[in-house]
């Protein structure tokens, strides 16, 4: 009897021990599959001609599957997305507007050079390094048109802003092998900082001219 109830509380042991063992798989697994590879710093909105324009810089490096794929000709399609919101402590937050610009980084064999894409733009560039250097430094990018009646400046903001690797834009053999595959994951977190948009200088009036002199025609000599 005293056997079984030992080899009981042996079992009980063991048992709770696998527990505890999977529960911190559980725990750990996701700390590291939601771990971002993109850092976003320094993002601020400025007025421009057209309206409020985002700067922000990204921190990221393609690590070798994906330098191996942009080499053999595809495409990667990195998608900046950027939201601005109203903060209200007695509800969700009020979501006044949202944009996204797609970067298309290529490298085309016969000139050897690299491509990065936006809309109808396009630069060429003699190595990687420099391709990514200048997709990792945002400027001067549109989010609020200066017709936007639902933003006022000067009053308190908080923007959002996150780059990402769009996978399913690659082709289709390869968008089934990166389903899962962590070599094919490049992202960043949200970055969420409190904006206030800055209000525009008034215009100082011109100058008035000089009134014009008019010139006075000289006495006549005395005869």
């Amino acid at each position: 009897m005293a056997s079984s109830t030992a080899c009981s509380k042996s079992f009980l042991d063991q048992l709770r021990l696998s527990l505890r063992c999977w529960l911190a798989l559980l725990f750990f697994v996701p700390a590291v599959a939601l771990t971002a590879e993109i850092e976003i710093a320094n993002p601020q909105i400025t007025l421009g001609d057209d309206g409020y324009i985002l700067a922000a810089d990204f921190n990221f490096d393609l690590n070798p599957r994906l330098e191996e794929a942009v080499t053999k000709g595809v495409v990667l399609h990195f998608v900046v997305d950027f939201e601005l919101s109203r903060p209200r402590w007695y509800w969700l937050d009020e979501k006044l507007g949202t944009r996204s610009q797609t970067f298309r980084l290529s490298y085309h064999a016969l000139t050897r050079q690299y491509r990065l894409s936006t809309g109808a733009l396009h630069q060429s560039f003699s190595t990687l390094s420099e391709a990514l250097r200048m997709l990792s430094h945002l400027r001067n990018w549109l989010v609020i048109d200066k017709a936007d009646k639902t933003v006022r400046p000067g009053e308190p903001y908080q923007a959002a802003l996150r780059l990402r690797l769009d996978i399913t834009q690659l082709p289709r053999p390869f968008q089934i092998s990166a389903l899962g595959n962590k070599e094919w994951s490049l992202n960043s977190d949200w970055k969420l900082w409190p904006a206030v948009l800055p209000v525009a200088l008034p215009v100082a009036a011109p100058s008035p001219a000089p009134a014009a002199v008019t010139p006075q025609p000289l006495p006549a000599e005395a005869k």
